[in-house]
């Protein structure tokens, strides 16, 4: 399979999760390039013929081993990178969701090096990709407006 995210003739859709325990949120570290040492959502690439919550589900399995509920849409993300010659070397639009935590604890696959259950307000205080504390907030907010 052609995976490459480098030079895509295309954006590329992700799915991100604003995991909720215990009025806490989940934030994982990133090991590797771009986004090495930044606290951020689990997540990663939509695949053919999966819907978002499938996604985000088998994402969230795949680098923290957690079961979530998706509830709703917390918002988006779109990263885009030009290389020096300014052709768009990635392009990603990454639809975040806003999640309960369901079960299990993390384990974390080789992209991530660590994890940690925040308070939402905390956020804005660590080393995290653009936006992280805004989406954050937005996903607490939707999710105490839908009742578990």
């Amino acid at each position: 399979m052609n995976d490459s995210r480098a030079y895509p003739p295309r954006p590329i859709l992700a799915v991100s999760a604003a995991i909720f325990r215990d009025r806490q949120v989940l934030l994982v570290r990133r090991a590797h390039t771009p986004a090495r040492g930044l606290f951020t959502l689990p997540g990663g690439v939509v695949e053919v013929g999966e819907s978002l919550v499938e996604a985000v589900k088998r994402e969230v399995v795949d680098e923290t081993r957690l079961a979530i509920e998706p509830v709703t849409i917390a918002g988006y993300r779109e990263i885009m990178a030009r290389d020096a010659e300014g052709q768009v070397e990635h392009h990603f639009v990454i639809m975040a969701f806003a999640a309960h935590w369901c079960a299990g604890e993390p384990v974390l696959n080789e992209e991530l090096d660590h994890y940690c259950w925040v308070d939402p307000g905390a956020v804005a205080g660590l080393a995290t990709t653009e936006g992280l504390a805004r989406l954050v907030a937005t996903a607490r907010d939707r999710l105490s407006g839908v009742s578990a």
